[in-house]
């Protein structure tokens, strides 16, 4: 059942941003991504791939309402009190709450409407860039990965997702949502969002490697799935 990737549309992409299921649906998430631990995981992968030498110019593709993103810069803030951070996401989510927060840390945010392939297309390359991606890859089919990774790998030093991991207990989990409090929604789109997971080195596959990159795949968790490519050099 779970040998192969499954795509399948997820309710919350298709709903208007301040619908009362996608609030709820997001909240849900935020939940999430607490019991998962991924701020956590985030934040040490991006200290373990990057030099705190360097300043941090950060691209988030499939940003959301900006909550993951400024945990993760919670973490950071000693390591990096100041940063740049672009949250890019084909719908207008971002929380107007997260402005004020991200600069109290000393981080500059930008939100960007639009595709992140199409996004990644016209952005010019960044010295000291870093890509991340939290729940979202999982969205994207082979082919639609392999032409964002080929964008990412021209525009970001070290790119970083955090997916769902394919594997029969986390299926087993997806349909038991409601004992936490899920939605509706979220309770729809979880097994979908791990049929569409990954497992083995699914993505490090679709990775335009030319030998000047290191790949690191493997399991973050019991539930989460985690990808590093970083830059030799």
């Amino acid at each position: 059942m779970l040998a192969e990737r499954v795509v399948g549309p997820e309710l919350l992409d298709e709903l208007p941003v301040q619908d009362p299921r996608a609030l709820r649906s997001r909240r849900d998430l935020r939940r999430g991504n607490t019991w998962l631990r991924h701020p956590r995981i985030m934040a040490r992968t991006l200290q373990e791939g990057f030099s705190i030498h360097r300043p941090l110019e950060i691209t988030e593709l499939g940003a959301g309402d900006g909550h993951f993103l400024w945990r993760v810069a919670c973490r950071l803030r000693r390591q990096w009190p100041a940063a740049e951070a672009t949250l890019v996401d084909r719908l207008d989510a971002l929380d107007p709450l997260m402005r004020n927060r991200f600069s109290l840390l000393g981080w500059r945010i930008q939100a960007e409407v639009a595709d992140a392939t199409e996004w990644l297309r016209r952005a010019p390359p960044k010295a000291n860039g870093v890509i991340l991606c939290n729940l979202f890859l999982h969205q994207l089919r082979a082919e639609q990965l392999a032409e964002l990774f080929c964008l990412a790998a021209r525009s970001a030093r070290v790119v970083i997702a955090l997916e769902p991991r394919r594997v029969w207990w986390t299926y087993v989990y997806s349909h038991l949502l409601w004992m936490n409090g899920s939605g509706p929604i979220t309770r729809h789109d979880g097994p979908i969002s791990i049929r569409a997971g990954f497992a083995g080195r699914e993505l490090s596959a679709l990775w335009p490697d030319d030998g000047g990159w290191q790949l690191v795949e493997r399991p973050a968790s019991l539930f989460t799935h985690l990808f590093m490519a970083r830059r030799k050099d």
